[in-house]
């Protein structure tokens, strides 16, 4: 199997850290991720049961381009970070990515809370290894997008 590809991205928000965990672990994936980035598309919504925050629990991520992933969260350390490992990639990202494990950490900065998203991008196949440089480069501007948006949900909630 090829080697993963890490990618991160952090922004600081003037929010403290017990909040900024809370509301980024439960607000909907659709209001966070809502537009298209390049070819990476916007989430259209997400089937669960109940209020997404229990490990164990799963999901069904629903992309506007008829893709969805398997979404099971596996860590909650509140309010320091959560991890989720997003496996069974349909759509146009299927003949890229085998599977994605993905963690998001709140660190305490000043009077705010730093959020770092990140994903380790495990590739499918040979064209999976040859496109996750540029997969890479895109996914940082697609992060960047979704912690800016991010701030205006935290700050409202």
């Amino acid at each position: 199997m090829a080697a993963p590809l890490l990618v991160s991205q952090s922004r600081t928000y003037p929010v403290a850290l017990d909040p900024a965990f809370a509301n980024t672990l439960t607000i909907p994936l659709e209001q966070i991720f809502s537009k298209r980035f390049g070819p990476i598309p916007p989430i259209e919504k997400t089937t669960q049961d109940g209020v997404w925050g229990t490990v164990g629990q799963v999901r069904t991520v629903h992309t506007n381009d008829g893709g969805s992933l398997r979404e099971e969260l596996v860590t909650v350390d509140r309010p320091n970070m959560f991890a989720y490992v997003l496996t069974e990639v349909t759509g146009p990202m299927k003949p890229l990515v085998d599977h994605i494990e993905g963690r998001w950490s709140f660190d305490v900065v000043g009077t705010g809370t730093r959020i770092t998203w990140a994903w380790t991008i495990h590739p499918r196949g040979a064209l999976g290894r040859a496109a996750m440089p540029v997969f890479g480069r895109i996914w940082k501007g697609y992060a960047r997008r979704s912690l800016d948006r991010l701030e205006s949900l935290l700050l409202a909630a």
